[in-house]
């Protein structure tokens, strides 16, 4: 059994911070693809879609979102707290999923949402915090196995 520290508790709060408010729009672009509130959310207000393939790889990113990512902080984070390795190693799976999606977007989106939102909310919540969030889960979960 690994007995969660300080740093654990800071892990899972920041990921809480960071997550909840992804999963809420995600949820809001998987039950209503094309309204307004769903661009509003993932693109920005008043933006529309560039094209058909942007308005898929959102709702394809929502889908995956909720499938895939969800259950692993959910799993992950309950499992951190009954002190159970395998929770650590689902943080690190989430965390190698965050730090990829990081460069993804760093990629593909950069240049629409640094402009929609600023610096200050793009390299905090938009990009950073997922990135941050995936760096430190790793780095923790790691350190805790091997103790």
């Amino acid at each position: 059994m690994i007995e969660p520290t300080i740093i654990t508790w800071i892990i899972a709060i920041f990921g809480v911070i960071t997550f909840l408010p992804l999963f809420g729009a995600q949820l809001v672009m998987i039950l209503k693809p094309k309204g307004q509130k769903a661009k509003d959310l993932i693109i920005g207000k008043g933006e529309n879609w560039r094209d058909k393939t942007h308005f898929k790889s959102a709702l394809a990113f929502a889908w995956a979102d909720i499938i895939i990512i969800l259950p692993l902080y959910i799993l992950g984070t309950v499992w951190v707290f009954n002190g159970q390795p395998w929770g650590y190693i689902l943080w690190i799976s989430l965390g190698i999923l965050s730090i990829y999606f990081s460069i993804l977007f760093w990629v593909l989106e950069k240049e629409y949402t640094f402009k929609s939102a600023g610096w200050i909310a793009y390299f905090t919540y938009f990009w950073g915090f997922f990135l941050y969030w995936g760096l430190g889960a790793i780095a923790h979960s790691i350190l805790q196995l091997n103790n």
